[in-house]
């Protein structure tokens, strides 16, 4: 392919990759514990991050995961303490996280909003080899976490006093949950961007469970999805010049549209077959 012959774009495809398997895999847990919009959040504080970085003069990305790191501890701190409700601190990381990126990058020499766009949207074209490094040991950390200690993270997302009472420790894993979604923004948002970072972590799992049952089937399809439209939406882009991120996005919601058109009918063959099997039980029980 054409495409293969240009070095930026082998590093957009391996980052489109690696956020296909890791925005899924920490969405996942993220959705079943009713915190869809926690990427979001974390997001936006990211943003303080990336105008650090450019202020320091250091790289954005490791900036953006430090600072990111620190604005989702604390706001599991203060959601496990009780202090506020999660949609406040939410709220704060939101607006917080703006407002102090458009702050800082302003303070930047030559700095401007500007300097942003690509870290708020996604660019393929702007993925340094610098910015792979980073994004392969940050989605290492991500998948060994997600897949490493998913029957731990899956029992605290269930049911986190069942999980205290067996002896799982809880408000660790509640912090490895919120640290894991940080690093987690800061691989997909120089793919995906920022604004749109949550859709990833979201769409692919709301889609897998249209048509799976059961969590490591949904985390499973959700990861396929994932790297599916990351890598499709990472092509189109390089063929229609439009933003990444919102090319991929569009596309994990076309796949949620068809996924929930083939669960209908797959809804309705699960139900008779149940039917069948429960009148076949019932014939039998008669006869003995």
């Amino acid at each position: 392919m054409e495409l293969l012959n240009y070095a930026f774009m082998q590093r957009a495809l391996l980052a489109a990759v690696l956020v296909g398997v890791t925005a899924p895999a920490i969405g996942t847990y993220l959705v079943q514990r009713r915190q869809a919009v926690m990427g979001d959040g974390i997001g936006h504080v990211a943003m303080t991050g990336v105008a650090l970085g450019f202020l320091l003069n250091t790289s954005p990305v490791w900036m953006a995961t430090l600072v990111a790191v620190v604005g989702a501890v604390g706001m599991e701190l203060i959601r496990s303490r009780g202090k506020t409700s999660g949609d406040i601190a939410l709220a704060m990381l939101f607006y917080g996280g703006l407002a102090g990126g458009v702050m800082i990058i302003n303070l930047a020499p030559g700095g401007s909003t500007a300097n942003l766009t690509s870290y708020l949207f996604g660019s393929i074209t702007t993925v340094s080899a610098e910015d792979v490094t980073a994004v392969v040991i940050l989605a290492a950390f991500v998948i060994a976490v997600t897949l490493g200690l998913r029957r731990q993270l899956f029992a605290i997302c269930q049911d986190e006093e069942f999980a205290r009472v067996t002896g799982l420790p809880v408000r660790f894993l509640n912090l490895l949950i919120a640290v894991t979604a940080a690093v987690t923004v800061t691989v997909a948002m120089r793919i995906v961007g920022l604004l749109l970072v949550s859709a990833m972590m979201v769409i692919p799992v709301a889609a897998a469970q249209r048509v799976t049952r059961g969590f490591t089937a949904t985390l499973t399809t959700a990861m396929v999805i994932g790297v599916l439209v990351s890598l499709s939406g990472t092509v189109a882009t390089y063929y229609i010049d439009a933003p990444s991120g919102g090319t991929i996005v569009l596309l994990a919601i076309g796949v949620f549209m068809v996924m929930t058109g083939v669960s209908a009918p797959l809804a309705r063959r699960r139900a008779r077959a149940a039917r069948a099997a429960e009148q076949t039980c019932t014939r039998d029980d008669v006869k003995v």
